[in-house]
C-alpha cells in the first residue's frame, strides 16, 4: 500500500509536468511490474530498495546519474563517506538482475558472482568508494548490459533529423 501510495503521487505530479504523456493507469501498471519482479511468492511485501533500484534503472535519467544513485542507496555509510561492500553490491546486482528476468532475459546467479568479482579486482578492502564503483559500472559488465544498451536505445527516441526520406 505504501508503494502504491508513493507511485501514485509520482505519476501525478508527472500528468501536471508533462500534460496528456503520462497514462492515468501509469501508476497501476508500475506497481504490478514491481510486484510481479519483486513479490513472486506473493508475501505482499516487496523492500522499497528494490523498488528504487527498478524505478531508477527505469527512469529517463542518464547513466551516470542512475550509477550514482544505485551507490547512493546501497552504498554502506562509513562515518563521512559510504562504500559499496560485496554484500550490498550483491543485493544491487540481484535487484536490478529482476528486470529483465521478468521477460525471461535475466542471467544466472553466476553472473552476479563474476560480475561481483570483476568489480572488486584488484581491490585489497572489503569495499569501494564510489569512483571505484562508477569507473566499474563505466566498463559495462555483462550482467548491467542490458541498462545501457535500453537507455542509448531510449536516447536515439530523442534525435530528430531535418533529413527527408524517400
Amino acid at each position: 500500500q505504501q508503494i502504491s501510495r508513493m507511485l501514485t503521487k509520482l505519476f501525478q505530479r508527472a500528468r501536471l509536468e508533462k500534460p496528456g504523456q503520462v497514462d492515468p493507469r501509469g501508476a497501476d501498471f508500475t506497481l504490478s511490474l514491481l510486484v510481479a519482479m519483486y513479490d513472486r511468492s506473493g508475501t505482499g511485501y516487496v523492500k522499497i530498495r528494490s523498488v528504487a533500484a527498478a524505478l531508477i534503472a527505469l527512469s529517463g535519467d542518464t547513466l551516470l546519474a542512475k550509477y550514482r544513485a544505485f551507490f547512493q542507496f546501497y552504498a554502506v555509510p562509513a562515518g563521512k563517506a559510504a562504500w559499496m561492500t560485496r554484500s550490498a553490491l550483491r543485493s544491487l546486482l540481484t535487484d536490478l538482475n529482476q528486470i529483465p528476468a521478468i521477460v525471461g532475459e535475466g542471467c544466472p546467479l553466476s553472473c552476479v558472482e563474476i560480475a561481483i568479482h570483476d568489480c572488486f579486482h584488484g581491490v585489497l578492502k572489503s569495499a569501494v568508494v564510489e569512483e571505484k564503483f562508477l569507473s566499474w559500472l563505466r566498463s559495462e559488465p555483462a550482467v548491467l548490459l542490458w541498462l545501457s544498451t535500453c537507455y542509448r536505445l531510449s536516447a536515439t527516441e530523442m534525435v530528430s533529423h531535418q533529413a527527408r526520406c524517400r
